[in-house]
């Protein structure tokens, strides 16, 4: 963990030194996954089998590939109550929120008499990567599933490493109305969903977290498929004065650090005592965490504690674009008007990043490694696409015609300027 004080000289240059050393694997995925991609590509499901053999079950044949309505079934009937109502009860949330972020089809009649306008069609085919190892993500088939759903996407399918789907993921994908569900993971199941491979019929655009593999995968299908991003390593930046329980804010930090020994946390504040006091109390919480090797080694190599006066923090934020931000602070909304590069911005008190992890509502998947700077979370819109439309009458066409003609003769378009003229030459 390192510490950084706004009052020190060096201050700036110690900062963006720190923001900048690398986080995640640095090793040489590129040839393997180059190797997988292409084999997919010209071989479907044959290679799909074989790396699926080589990586992950030694056993599997294409009869086992599908995951069955009996088996979706005996996994909701597995789930606890508990689980149960609370997956509902998350799946609802998220609906509503990205219910109200689809768009609408519009136009309107200018000055010209040109009638402009828009409309908004969702993707065929989507495909969800839903991770394996670590845990259960029931969350991650929320979040990625039901915005494509509330868009109109009629088909999606989810795949997810074989060994076993555990019960909440099954529940989550029945909630999210998935109904294809492939054993398949690792840079083969990007690419077959890709290309397509025997019974994987390929898809739109793929989304949903994995490891470097898994995104080395999607980078390389990229303008075969859409893809939602090229996420990096989780991250949160924690803005709290001295008037919070330093054990809030500390569980805060954790909570981003049990992600992955890459992920980031950092916390701002103007108070050295209090940071002090968040630091021993994440102390003594990583000894009762199940998850502290990870959230120790993330902590050690990239949590910071940044001392500054709290006017300072949205710059500080913007500078670090972080995926998270929270502002545990007396007005938070004042601190995060004044943000301009944050994937989600959490306020007050009472309202933690892990609450947006699950049933606030809004999406957490989110940009991370700084592309806050250009991008956005997943939404609705993720799923659709934008189609603008053109309507002139021929007084209308009269009027812009002159223009266009202008226009098309100094780039020395000839046909462009014949299909103009010719009209203009009829009316």
């Amino acid at each position: 963990m390192r510490r950084f004080d706004a009052s020190a000289s060096d201050f700036a240059s110690r900062l963006q030194a720190f923001l900048a050393e690398p986080r995640g694997s640095r090793a040489d995925v590129e040839r393997a996954v180059a190797e997988v991609v292409e084999g997919v590509r010209t071989e479907g499901i044959d290679a799909v089998l074989r790396y699926a053999r080589r990586f992950d079950d030694p056993g599997m044949e294409a009869a086992k590939l599908q995951v069955g309505e009996e088996e979706i079934d005996a996994g909701v009937a597995a789930c606890p109550k508990e689980i149960l109502e609370a997956i509902a009860f998350a799946a609802q949330r998220i609906g509503a929120y990205h219910e109200r972020l689809k768009p609408a089809d519009g136009a309107f009649t200018d000055a010209a008499g040109v009638e402009l306008g828009w409309r908004w069609t969702p993707l065929d085919a989507v495909g969800v990567y839903v991770p394996g190892g670590r845990a259960a993500y029931p969350s991650t088939v929320l979040m990625n599933a039901v915005p494509a759903r509330i868009a109109g996407v009629e088909r999606i399918a989810m795949v997810t490493p074989p060994g076993g789907v555990r019960p909440a993921v099954l529940a989550a994908a029945r909630a999210a109305g998935i109904r294809e569900i492939w054993r398949l993971g690792g840079a083969q199941a990007v690419a077959a969903l890709a290309y397509g491979a025997g019974p994987i019929a390929r898809v739109d655009k793929i989304v949903g977290p994995g490891n470097a593999f898994v995104t080395e995968a999607k980078r390389r299908v990229y303008g075969q498929v859409g893809i939602d991003s090229l996420a990096g390593p989780s991250e949160v930046v924690v803005v709290a004065d001295a008037d919070n329980d330093p054990a809030w804010i500390a569980a805060d930090l954790l909570a981003q650090a049990e992600h992955d020994p890459d992920a980031q946390s950092i916390l701002i504040t103007s108070d050295r005592d209090f940071a002090d006091a968040v630091v021993s109390a994440l102390q003594e919480q990583l000894a009762g965490l199940s998850t502290a090797r990870d959230a120790e080694a993330s902590w050690r190599a990239h949590g910071a504690v940044i001392v500054a006066p709290l006017e300072r923090a949205p710059a500080l934020v913007d500078l670090i674009a972080p995926e998270h931000v929270e502002f545990a602070v007396s007005e938070p909304r004042r601190l995060a008007g004044q943000v301009r590069h944050a994937g989600a911005i959490f306020l007050g008190r009472h309202t933690p990043e892990a609450i947006g992890d699950y049933v606030g509502g809004s999406n957490h998947v989110l940009p991370t490694s700084g592309a806050a700077r250009f991008s956005s979370g997943l939404s609705t819109t993720d799923f659709m696409k934008r189609t603008s439309t053109l309507a002139c009458s021929a007084d209308a066409f009269a009027r812009l015609a002159p223009a266009g003609l202008t226009l098309a003769e100094a780039e020395g378009l000839s046909a462009h300027a014949l299909s103009m003229r010719l009209r203009v030459s009829a009316t």
